[in-house]
Order: C-alpha cells, then sequence, then structure tokens
C-alpha cells in the first residue's frame, strides 16, 4: 500500500496545506478549513482506490468537513467499473484532519498542519467525532506509564525511563478549564508545563522524536487527531492511549452533542459498547500496513509552513510508515503555470 499510495497521498495533505496556507494570518478559521476539506477531497477523488473517511473532523461544531462514512477515491464513482478492476482494487480507511489546529492557521501561529492517516480496510478505529482523553510519551516509556495513573505517578515512571529528573521533563496541556487540576498536579510534581491552544497532534508525535524537549502528552483533545495520533505513534514505537469522552460535563465545551445518554446511544450505534474503555495505539490503529502523512501549514516543531514565492509555493511533510519502518521529511517545491525558477531558500 505504500509504494502504491505514498507518494499520492502525500500530495493529499500538501494541496490541503496550501489552500489553508493562502488564508494563513486572516482570521477565518473556517474558511482556513473549509479550503483545505475542499482541496484535500479533491486530490482524494483522483487516486485509484475505494476509500472511506472512519473519523474526521467537524461534527462537533458543524465545521467544514469530510464526513465519516463518506467514500473517496476514483473506484467510488457511478462509473467505476469501467476502470476499477475488483481484483486490484485498494479499500482503505483514512482519519483526516485537513486543517488541524484551525485557530493557529487563522492567526499565524505555529503549529498548524494538514493531516491524515491511512489503513487497509477496518484498520483504523471508527468513532464519532467526540473527545478523547490522551496520553503520549516516548519509546522508552511505552507500556510502563498508563493512563489510569495520576499525572504525579506517570511522572515518575516517565523520569526513570527517560533517565531524568522530574523537573528536566516538559508535558504539554491544551490550556482549557477542564484541565486546571491535571496542570497544577503537573507543576507540583515537579514538571514544567507547555500550555498550548490548539493543535495536539503535532505535541503527541514529538513525543516519539529526541530532541524536541516534549516529553509527554496529557489530557482532553478532540478524537480524530487521537486517532491520527495513535497512527504515527505505533509506526513509531511510542506510546499512546487514548479513551473516548461522551459526557459535555467534561469538556466544558458545549461542542459534544446535546446529552451524554445521546452520545452513549450514537457510541452503541457505531458498535462501540464498552463507552470507557482504554484503546492503545494498536487498537486505534490496527491495520497491517499503517501510514501517516502531515504537511506543515504554519512552522511548527517537527515542519515548516508552506512558504510562498513568485509562481510557486514550498511545502515540507512528514510521512511515517509501518510498512517500511521509515520516517520521511519531504521537501517539495510545487511551480505553477511556465514558471522555471526554483526558490530554493
Amino acid at each position: 500500500m505504500e509504494s502504491t499510495l505514498g507518494l499520492e497521498i502525500t500530495e493529499v495533505v500538501e494541496q490541503a496545506a496550501i489552500a489553508s496556507a493562502r488564508l494563513m494570518g486572516k482570521g477565518d478559521k473556517n474558511e482556513a478549513d473549509r479550503v483545505a476539506v475542499e482541496a484535500m477531497r479533491e486530490r482524494m477523488n483522483k487516486i485509484h482506490m475505494r476509500g472511506r473517511i472512519v473519523i474526521g473532523e467537524g461534527e462537533r461544531d458543524d465545521a467544514p468537513m469530510l464526513y465519516i462514512g463518506e467514500e473517496v477515491g476514483i473506484c467510488t464513482s457511478p462509473d467505476a467499473k469501467a476502470f476499477c478492476n475488483p481484483d486490484e482494487l485498494i479499500e482503505i480507511d483514512i482519519a483526516v484532519d485537513p486543517c488541524e489546529g484551525t485557530n493557529l492557521c487563522a492567526y499565524g501561529q505555529p503549529g498548524s498542519m494538514a493531516v491524515l492517516a491511512i489503513s487497509e480496510k477496518g484498520g483504523l478505529f471508527a468513532a464519532p467525532d467526540f473527545y478523547m482523553n490522551k496520553l503520549a510519551a516516548p519509546p522508552a516509556a511505552k507500556g510502563k506509564v498508563d493512563i489510569n495513573y495520576s499525572a504525579t505517578k506517570n511522572l515518575q515512571i516517565l523520569a526513570e525511563c527517560l533517565d531524568r529528573s522530574i523537573d528536566e521533563l516538559v508535558v504539554v496541556v491544551m490550556k482549557r478549564d477542564r484541565h486546571t487540576d491535571l496542570i497544577k498536579e503537573i507543576r507540583e510534581a515537579g514538571a514544567r508545563v507547555r500550555l498550548i491552544s490548539d493543535g495536539d497532534v503535532s505535541a503527541a508525535i514529538s513525543c516519539a522524536f529526541a530532541g524536541t524537549t516534549t516529553h509527554a502528552l496529557m489530557g482532553i483533545g478532540a478524537a480524530p487527531e487521537g486517532v491520527i495520533s495513535a497512527a504515527a505513534m505505533r509506526c513509531l514505537g511510542g506510546h499512546f492511549q487514548g479513551q473516548l469522552v461522551y459526557d459535555p460535563a467534561i469538556v466544558k465545551t458545549g461542542l459534544i452533542g446535546e446529552s451524554k445518554e445521546a452520545n452513549i446511544e450514537r457510541l452503541n450505534s457505531m458498535g462501540i459498547t464498552d463507552h470507557d474503555k482504554v484503546y492503545d495505539a494498536h487498537e486505534l490503529a490496527s491495520g497491517e500496513t499503517v501510514l501517516f502523512a502531515g504537511c506543515g501549514i504554519t512552522s511548527g516543531t517537527l515542519m515548516e509552513g508552506v512558504r510562498f514565492f513568485k509562481g510557486g509555493a514550498r511545502t515540507q511533510s512528514l510521512i511515517i510508515s509501518n510498512q517500511s519502518n521509515t520516517t520521511r521529511f519531504v521537501d517539495t517545491i510545487h511551480m505553477y503555470g511556465d514558471q522555471k525558477y526554483l526558490q530554493l531558500k
């Protein structure tokens, strides 16, 4: 799957990132999201595949979205039988966030990116656009820290695994009212807290890379980003756990459905009956082949953002695969029209 789809999936996130980046700093997060969605959909519909969106952003706040259950790819068109051989058909599940960190893009802040994860059919966790309690940590702490432990205990374990003192650890937490007690506990335990307004996919993945000064991600964020992060962390060998949050009283945003009871009904309708189950990366991204792709919209810890020049644009993408056990940083120059000048810096 990687050799067949890898380049085209890279182009999907590149086109979404370029579309959003044109609206960077203009203060319109919904429009930045909308153009990324349309660019991602348009490029995916040119790929020789039958794809299905299993989890994506937009349901909670009526934002533009590739909706759950939407089919994408050339082989989903009405006349697909004319050019899609069933014996050669690639069927894949897709988790998407065309503009991860819409506020970051809208206000010109670091860390916004276009991201997705793919696997063979049935290989990614299918769930509604709810919230998810998350714990991400470096490979050295895989299976040793646990989302059911207190933050204090996890920090003690993490310090031992990394051979550091707790006061050398940096934990990323989203700046939300629901995290007031968590932030207080982390600080009292002696660790440092890096608060972010959006964009926890980058924070989760950064835990798996030495030198990013990110040692853990803790707290509640959106579920689609959780599945995408889990796919990347599975490929990287990092620790990731996620637990769906379906009670509006916990997330304190008003963006999670009308009631806890209605949300439970939605989970049941999707075959999720163990509502409080803690999932690890292999359960959230269970496929034999898993591929993560992200492209920077604004520059962040892992990638440069889109840089425009006369006649073109330059992007940097991150492609992670468990099939080839590789992590690739892809630097691409996109030329428009007859422009032949390559701006390398």
